[in-house]
């Protein structure tokens, strides 16, 4: 993730008294010590959590449910983000002179974008499909099963690559400064008018699928407040309930990025001051980008007890308080829940 790019501006390799500067605002070492501290356990907790859930999805049979089918891949998803960390890392502190080649430079922006393209889209087909399940349940059964779910998954995966595919010419590596070599957002794409047509991509992925989510879930919400209560409501309950916090958890982690990137390439001659706070919503925006990666793990096994579950028999750690006694007290509901 170039978070510098959306500001449409390059690091300066000059490093005085401690200091990484850009060209009109200073990171310390000490902010950028911080950032990296954050960074690093989100990595490894990030990239264990997304492990596990893939293996518990593919390895345990009672958890191969549609809505699990979109889980596993989209912790593919953030698996290859997380794996893009270190690179990141590298352009935080050492930007220029870049010594990696052209093409490591697009490929990971080009993953980079691919796979968050491919976490909204799932998101928004996860939603499409909860909403069947609950509105329509009699027509979700014939219309959604596992094979038309793993060929929509591919689908949603080739939907993403073409749409991150003018990243490509987006982001290259030019000298710029002293002759340094960076990777940065290039010539062609200012002048050509790519780089704003990317901008407004950007923020159409972002918004309208927030919005038929919203839809979405708030027909689910209301269908569920009309109907008398059963079992498989409470069900479907537990899941909108998880579902719409993956989705509040992914606009809090984004919404500082696309408003620091939207906020200064709006304004046709930022000042200081606009610079000043665009960068540092960058810089948050970092963090938050690798958190959104990371948490969906700790986010299932907060709100599911299947998952919990399931996670704790494949990893042959014994049953937890709870399961324990829905399971004395209900037998046959023990594995029924999301």
């Amino acid at each position: 993730m170039c978070v510098m790019e959306g500001s449409g501006s390059g690091w300066c390799d000059e490093c005085e008294n401690g200091s990484i500067w850009t060209d009109q605002l200073l990171f310390s070492r000490t902010e950028l010590a911080v950032v990296t501290a954050l960074c690093v356990p989100l990595l490894l907790l990030g990239l264990l959590g997304n492990i596990l859930t893939i293996l518990v999805v593919w390895l345990r049979p009672q958890m191969r449910s549609t809505t699990y089918l979109y889980l596993s891949s989209m912790a593919v998803s953030d698996i290859l983000m997380l794996a893009l960390m270190p690179l990141d890392l590298y352009k935080l502190w050492w930007y220029r002179p870049w010594l990696l080649g052209d093409a490591v430079c697009k490929l990971s922006q080009f993953v980079s974008e691919c796979c968050t393209f491919s976490s909204i889209l799932h998101m928004t087909a996860l939603g499409a499909e909860r909403y069947l399940a609950v509105c329509f349940p009699l027509r979700a059964r014939l219309l959604v099963t596992r094979g038309r779910v793993r060929a929509l998954i591919g689908g949603l995966w080739g939907v993403a690559v073409l749409s991150s595919a003018p990243v490509m010419a987006l982001v290259g590596v030019e000298r710029v400064g002293g002759g340094d070599a960076e990777c940065r957002s290039t010539q062609f794409a200012q002048s050509s008018g790519l780089m704003t047509a990317m901008l407004w991509l950007y923020n159409l992925y972002f918004i309208i699928p927030l919005a038929l989510l919203t839809l979405l879930y708030g027909l689910i919400a209301r269908t569920l407040r009309q109907r008398a209560h059963a079992h498989r409501d409470n069900t479907h309950r537990q899941t909108l309930r998880m579902m719409v916090v993956i989705v509040l958890v992914f606009v809090l982690c984004w919404l500082p990025f696309h408003v620091g990137r939207t906020l200064f390439s709006l304004t046709p001659e930022p000042g200081a001051g606009l610079y000043y706070i665009s960068q540092y919503l960058n810089l948050v925006s970092f963090v938050l980008f690798y958190l959104s990666a990371a948490i969906n793990p700790l986010l299932y096994n907060f709100l599911s007890a299947r998952y919990r579950a399931n996670v704790r028999s494949m990893l042959h750690l014994p049953p937890g308080p709870a399961t324990e006694l829905r399971h004395r007290a209900h037998p046959s509901l023990s594995s029924t829940h999301f």
